[in-house]
């Protein structure tokens, strides 16, 4: 009887890992598609048989838990539901599903443990966005399943998070406002709210610091409540008086970038020949404004992507921890902005 064909011969063949080998028959990502035909090519001719466990890993399903709370799911911030919708495709990639719970505030209030996981309905949980502080330790300490945060991080103790890269992008935007040559620069957005805000809060502060620029807090606006989540449109978004007006505002989403714009419109300023508003996140859900947004861009693909990786690696080896995983942006210019001057150099 013959001896039966190991990736590895398959490998020493092509003189690649066996690690490639394994990709290019399982399908997965990573392999260039000439490599991947000469694999599969030789694997045939070699008379190669995937073993009873390679299929058994292959033909394993699960279901991906995503927990968020109820505030961030509104008419005009359904980021989060786009992000879902990465997660799902790509769980479905890796013959996966994924649930959707989103917590009520009275059940985050009440520490409530989701559904889905006190009636064993999944097999890892995602959690998704900030809850407070007290729920997001009770979901991290009760919960007996492999778990991730996504976009949102541990206050006390290292978790295995997926993030955005939000303080250093939050920098480079300030940073850019400073080089069209504005000085008077505002910060739309309600510190202590959510991870992500004070992360790229603290971008804009440091952007600041090293351009000389002492913190006004008179030119830090709040988009939203601070327990509670929500906007309104009438009580936050509140504007300096007009001869205090910064000459550009950074805020921390293009949601928040959009009311901006509509609170500058209508109280007689135009954007950006008066005004200029940056944001962060390249996502709007909304027809208003018909001005482009100069933005960061989040790479949501790349965030659902990674963190259904690890939490099938954590599937597979309950050992295994990544600690916090962070995800770089990409910087768009639109028409939101103006150069009105030099650029103000760093100090």
């Amino acid at each position: 009887m013959s001896k039966a064909v190991k990736l590895a011969d398959i490998a020493k063949q092509l003189g690649v890992s066996t690690v490639t080998v394994s990709k290019a028959l399982s399908g997965q990502r990573g392999v260039s598609d000439e490599m991947r035909t000469k694999i599969k090519l030789l694997a045939e001719e070699m008379g190669y048989v995937k073993s009873v466990q390679e299929k058994a890993k292959e033909s394993k399903s699960y279901t991906i838990g995503v927990a968020v709370a109820d505030r961030y799911l509104g008419a005009a911030s359904s980021f989060y539901l786009r992000l879902y919708q990465e997660l799902s495709q790509r769980a479905m990639r890796k013959n996966c599903f994924a649930m959707l719970e989103i917590v009520s505030y009275e059940d985050e209030h009440r520490i409530q443990m989701p559904k889905m996981v006190t009636e064993e309905k999944v097999d890892c949980v995602i959690i998704m966005g900030t809850f407070t502080t007290e729920y997001a330790r009770f979901l991290r300490s009760n919960i007996q399943l492999p778990l991730i945060l996504l976009d949102t991080l541990a206050a006390e103790e290292e978790s295995d998070s997926v993030v955005m890269s939000n303080m250093m992008g939050a920098y480079r935007m300030t940073n850019y406002l400073f080089k069209m040559g504005h000085s008077k620069i505002g910060f739309v957005g309600t510190r202590l709210a959510t991870a992500s805000i004070d992360d790229r809060y603290f971008g804009y502060l440091k952007s600041l610091m090293q351009h000389g620029v002492p913190l006004r807090e008179d030119w830090i606006i709040d988009d939203r409540d601070r327990q509670t989540g929500c906007s309104d449109y009438h009580r936050h978004y509140l504007l300096p008086p007009k001869e205090e007006m910064p000459t550009a505002f950074f805020c921390n989403s293009d949601v928040a970038a959009m009311v901006m714009i509509r609170k500058l419109t209508e109280c007689g300023y135009a954007v950006p020949e008066d005004v200029s508003v940056a944001g962060f996140d390249n996502f709007i859900d909304e027809p208003f404004p018909k001005i482009g947004i100069t933005t960061y861009a989040i790479n949501l693909k790349e965030m659902a992507g990674r963190a259904v990786h690890i939490l099938l690696q954590k599937l597979e080896n309950p050992e295994y921890h990544t600690g916090v995983y962070m995800i770089d942006g990409r910087f768009i210019e639109r028409e939101s902005t103006k150069k009105i001057g030099a650029p103000v150099p760093f100090i």
